[in-house]
Formats: structure tokens, C-alpha cells, sequence
């Protein structure tokens, strides 16, 4: 089991529990965030090949998962929440329109999502893909999917993902939150763990120094492969994991 990072913030006289958990295969984060008064729990982004180790530390930690939440329908992975749920009756959410009719759940822009003292509050991010979300934890952590990378971003070249879309969501949204807001990303391929708007704002090549119409000629210009699971991931995704 790979933990990352680790912290627990005090809600009053209880605890966030904040894990960071990394699948090297895909370079993807998935986050557990749990009210260790209550125990319960939500993974953000769990992916299926790592679903054993998700639920021995949920085990471990006497944890109950309440939910399954997804930043967007991933293309690089198949999720773990569908499973999840057979095993552990959480409910699957995702964000509003995305194409997952088998969630139990659509948070569409400002909608919150509460785990005991835990308050996950969805800000619309999309851009990437056509429908995605990024959770800001109690107002002092943002978890950025595939919208805001570490000094990056999310290409925009498939599922309905729009380059002009994207540069307005990150900088009339993400980069309009306090900049002290820790910045935890839905991927990183250079072993960073988190960052902080200041930073991001300051130091992201990205959209330092960009217009949006600079920024939409770079990001058409990448000529990325396609993710190696597009062709199984997306459709398992569509259908809550489910291959």
C-alpha cells in the first residue's frame, strides 16, 4: 500500500482523517476523507486495481463508507465506486449531466456533500470533459481532478473536453478561491503531492502569462496519445465501473 500524504484537521473538538492514495500504473490520487467522530468516509476517485488496499485501510481505520464521489467519467482508469457499492452499500456520486445514469447521486455547481463535520462542497469545473467537478474539503483544500494539475492541466481533446471552457473554469473558479487553499490534484506524473492556488497562479506554465486564446493554441497543439484505457475505461465508467 502506497499512502502519500497524511493529516487530520480539527472540526471543533473532532478530526478530518485526509489520505492521499496513489496508483502508479495510471499516476492517479484517489482521496479518503473521513469525520473520525462519526467514521464515515468517502473516497474521491477510487480506482478498481487498488480496491482491496482502499478497503483494508478502511477496515483498519474503522471506517464506513458513505460515499463514492468522481470528479468526472475518467478515461485512464476504471472506477472502483460500482464495486464499491456491492461491497459496502455507499452511494455512487458524480457530477450533474455526467454520463452514469447508475449513480445514486448528480452534485451539480455549489451542491454539498456531508460526512459527519466534513463538508464537500462541488464547484463546476469542466473543460477536460464536458461534466466535472472539483470538491473544495471544509474550505481549506481543493481537490482539482483533472481541471488543475500541479504546475499542468488536463488535456481537452476527448470526451466533449473544450480548451476555452477549461482556462474559464480554472481561472474564474480555482484561481478565484483564497490562495492559501491547498491544491490536491486528480493526477501527477512528476511526484508532486500538493500545491496551493498561490502557487499555481504564480507558476503553472499552463496559464502564467496566457490569454484565453493562447492558452486554447497550446492546448490544441499537444498531439497527446490517447490513455492506454480509453477504450475499456470510459464505457466501464459510464456504467459505474461495471466492465
Amino acid at each position: 500500500m502506497v499512502v502519500k500524504t497524511l493529516n487530520a484537521r480539527r472540526i471543533g473538538h473532532k478530526a478530518m482523517l485526509f489520505r492521499q492514495l496513489f496508483d502508479s500504473e495510471t499516476s492517479t490520487y484517489t482521496y479518503l476523507i473521513a469525520d473520525e467522530g462519526t467514521k464515515e468516509a468517502v473516497l474521491v476517485d477510487p480506482v478498481l486495481d487498488k480496491i482491496e488496499r482502499d478497503r483494508q485501510l478502511l477496515q483498519e481505520l474503522g471506517l464506513t463508507l458513505r460515499y463514492g464521489v468522481e470528479t468526472h467519467i475518467h478515461a485512464d482508469h476504471i472506477s472502483a465506486t460500482g464495486r464499491l457499492r456491492e461491497l459496502t452499500n455507499c452511494q455512487g456520486v458524480v457530477p450533474e449531466n455526467a454520463s452514469a445514469k447508475c449513480a445514486d447521486r448528480f452534485l451539480g455547481d455549489g451542491e454539498i456533500l456531508r460526512v459527519g463535520s466534513v463538508e464537500i462542497k462541488a464547484i463546476a469545473t469542466p473543460g477536460h470533459t464536458d461534466s466535472h467537478n472539483a470538491y473544495l474539503v471544509n474550505n481549506d483544500r481543493i481537490l482539482t481532478g483533472d481541471a488543475l494539475f500541479i504546475r499542468g492541466c488536463g488535456r481537452t481533446d476527448f470526451q466533449n473536453g473544450d480548451a476555452a471552457t477549461l482556462y474559464d473554469s480554472v481561472t474564474q473558479k480555482l484561481f478565484a478561491l483564497p490562495e492559501e487553499t491547498l491544491v490536491y490534484p486528480g493526477h501527477d506524473y512528476r511526484g508532486h503531492l500538493v500545491s496551493t492556488i498561490a502557487e499555481e497562479k504564480q507558476y503553472n506554465p499552463r496559464f502564467v502569462g496566457k490569454t484565453k486564446t493562447s492558452f486554447i493554441k497550446l492546448m490544441n497543439d499537444l498531439n497527446l496519445p490517447n490513455p492506454k484505457k480509453i477504450m475499456e475505461a470510459v464505457p466501464a465508467n459510464e456504467k459505474c465501473g461495471k466492465i
